[in-house]
C-alpha cells in the first residue's frame, strides 16, 4: 500500500475553514487511485478514520463540559442553562474521619465526559473546601481532557496580606496557592490549564511563572455599566489610587471623583483628591467589600460635599462578622454586589439595598470563546 502525506500550510483563519474541503479531496482522491489495491480491511480502516475525524470532530464537536464544587450548584445550574455548555457531576462526600470522598461522575461515563473535551472546573477556594478542589483539579486533566480551565469567581487568598510592608517571616500565601495551583498537569491535547479569575485583589506580577497553568483575568465592571446605563447625573467614585488603577478606564465617560486616606498623627482621614460630587449620584466603584468601613467615610465626605445620593459597587461581597448589616440603614440607594460568593448571596438577595448582579453570562462567553 502506498503511503502518501496530505500538507496544507497555514495562512490564517482561512486555512481553517479550508481544512475539511481539502482533507475530503484528499482521502476521495486517494481512494480513487487505490481502491483496486486495498483490501477489505484497509477500507474499513480509512472509511472509520475519516469518518471520526470530519463528523465528530470538525461537524459534531462535543460540547465543553462544566464540573463545580457544590458551593456553587446555583450558578453552575444558571450557566448550564446555556445549550453550547454540559454540565458534569462530582460526587462532594466525606469518610468517618472527615476526609473528602471524592467520585468524578462514575466509573461508566468518566472517560466519556473527560476525553477528548474541554473541561471546566468552577472553583470556590475557601480554606474549609481548598483541599478537596485541589484534588480535584490535579485528577480531571489526567483523563485525557483536551483542554482545562479553572474558573475561579473570586481569588479569596492573600486579599488582606500586606506582605513586604510589615514584620520580616510575613508568609504570602496568595504565591504559595498559585505555586499549588502551577502543579496541576498539563492536558492531553492543548496544554496548559487556564485560570480564569474576575476581579483579582492583586496586580498580576503575584501570580508565579507556570508552565502549567496561565493566568487568564476578567473584571465583572460591564454589569454595572449596562446597570447604571440609563441613571441620570452620575458620578463615578473610586475610594483610593488602586481602585482609580484598576477601573478608570472603563469609566471614560462619567465624571470621576477620587478619595484618598491621609494620615493626621494616628487618625486617618478620607478627602476628595479629585473631582466634585455635588448634586451627583455617586457610585462607588470597587473589587471588594470587607467591613465596609473605607465606604461609610468615604460616603460621609461625599454627602457633605453635596453629593444627592450614594450608591457602591463590588465584585465580590464579603462581609465577615454580619457587617453587611451596617448597610441596611438607608444610607444607599443601591449596594450592588455579583454572585461570586454565593455564601453571602444567600444572605443578602432579599434586602435593600443590595441588588445582586450575575456573573453567569460573563463565564458562559469565557467557556464558549
Amino acid at each position: 500500500m502506498k503511503i502518501r502525506t496530505l500538507k496544507i500550510k497555514y495562512k490564517g483563519e482561512k486555512a481553517m475553514f479550508d481544512w475539511k474541503k481539502k482533507f475530503k479531496e484528499f482521502i476521495f482522491s486517494f481512494l480513487k487511485e487505490e481502491l483496486d489495491t486495498l483490501s477489505e480491511d484497509e477500507l474499513r480502516l480509512i472509511r472509520d478514520s475519516s469518518d471520526k475525524i470530519l463528523g465528530n470532530r470538525l461537524v459534531h464537536s462535543p460540547k465543553p463540559v462544566l464540573f463545580y464544587h457544590h458551593t456553587y450548584e446555583k450558578l453552575a445550574a444558571l450557566i448550564a442553562e446555556d445549550d453550547r455548555i454540559e454540565l458534569g457531576n462530582i460526587h462532594w462526600d466525606k469518610f468517618s474521619d472527615k476526609w473528602p470522598s471524592l467520585q468524578i461522575e462514575d466509573n461508566e461515563n468518566i472517560r466519556k465526559k473527560v476525553k477528548g473535551r474541554d473541561v471546566v472546573f468552577l472553583a470556590s477556594f475557601l480554606p474549609e473546601n481548598l483541599f478537596e478542589q485541589m484534588a480535584i483539579i490535579y485528577a480531571l486533566p489526567r483523563y485525557q481532557a483536551d483542554s482545562f480551565r479553572i474558573v475561579l469567581p473570586y481569588f479569596p487568598v492573600g486579599t488582606m496580606e500586606r506582605v513586604g510592608e510589615g514584620k520580616e517571616g510575613e508568609i504570602a500565601t496568595a504565591m504559595t496557592m498559585f505555586r499549588m495551583l502551577s502543579a496541576t498537569p498539563q492536558c492531553h491535547g492543548k496544554g496548559p490549564a487556564l485560570l480564569t479569575i474576575f476581579d483579582v485583589h492583586a496586580l498580576q506580577e503575584r501570580f508565579y511563572p507556570s508552565d502549567n497553568i496561565i493566568p487568564d483575568l476578567h473584571s465583572t465592571v460591564s454589569l454595572l455599566k449596562n446597570r447604571i446605563r440609563s441613571m441620570k447625573n452620575i458620578a463615578i467614585v473610586f475610594p483610593d489610587d488602586g481602585a482609580r488603577k484598576r477601573y478608570g478606564d472603563y469609566f471614560r465617560d462619567y465624571p470621576i471623583i477620587v478619595c484618598n486616606k491621609v494620615k493626621i498623627g494616628k487618625k486617618k482621614i478620607i478627602t476628595i483628591k479629585e473631582g466634585n460630587s455635588c448634586g451627583k449620584h455617586c457610585i462607588m466603584v470597587d473589587d471588594l467589600i470587607f467591613t465596609g468601613g473605607t465606604l461609610m467615610e468615604c460616603r460621609d465626605v461625599l454627602i457633605k460635599a453635596g453629593a444627592k445620593k450614594i450608591s457602591a459597587y463590588a465584585a465580590h461581597g464579603i462581609f465577615p462578622e454580619e457587617s453587611w448589616k451596617k448597610f441596611t440603614k438607608e444610607l444607599f440607594e443601591y449596594v450592588w454586589i455579583t454572585d461570586s460568593c454565593p455564601w453571602m448571596v444567600d444572605i443578602v438577595k432579599d434586602i435593600k439595598p443590595f441588588e445582586i448582579l450575575s456573573i453567569k453570562d460573563l463565564i458562559v462567553n469565557v467557556i464558549t470563546n
